[in-house]
């Protein structure tokens, strides 16, 4: 492997909040080094433990298909109807969204590679603490 294609890195930015009906919204901003290019997808979930759980599964999901997704979703862009239904497998949906939140949490990973737990734990630290800062805004109303 050469020294440029190892500094390579994905940048997933994640950010957390609640919808109307008190079910958590989490969006990730995938920024895949290899081809230069932007997913935005979001899920829903019940819970915020859950919703840990889903955002593993999801970047783990993200890592590993990298290649089929960036194919599906910029170079064949002549049916983006498979690309929507290569995320929904995974339970994601495609944020059509323009602006990011600013509060969010950074992850960055070598292309192709497994997410290791343990450096999910800073993220789910940022998103806890983000979570709670709504809610004390919303308790001080």
């Amino acid at each position: 492997m050469s020294a440029k294609a190892s500094l390579q890195r994905n940048e997933y930015r994640c950010s957390i909040e609640t919808n109307k009906n008190g079910k958590y919204c989490l969006r990730v901003r995938a920024s895949f080094a290899r081809h230069s290019w932007v997913l935005s997808v979001y899920f829903l979930a019940s819970s915020f433990d859950r919703a840990m759980k889903k955002l593993e599964e999801s970047l783990q999901f993200l890592q590993r298909h990298e290649e089929r997704l960036w194919f599906w979703c910029v170079d064949r862009t002549d049916d983006p109807n498979l690309a929507e239904e290569l995320l929904r497998e995974a339970g994601l949906r495609r944020d059509r969204r323009g602006e990011f939140p600013r509060k969010a949490t950074s992850l960055s990973l070598p292309p192709e590679r497994p997410v290791p737990s343990f450096l999910l734990a800073p993220v789910r630290r940022g998103l806890a603490d983000s979570v709670e800062t709504v809610r004390a805004v919303a308790a001080g109303d």
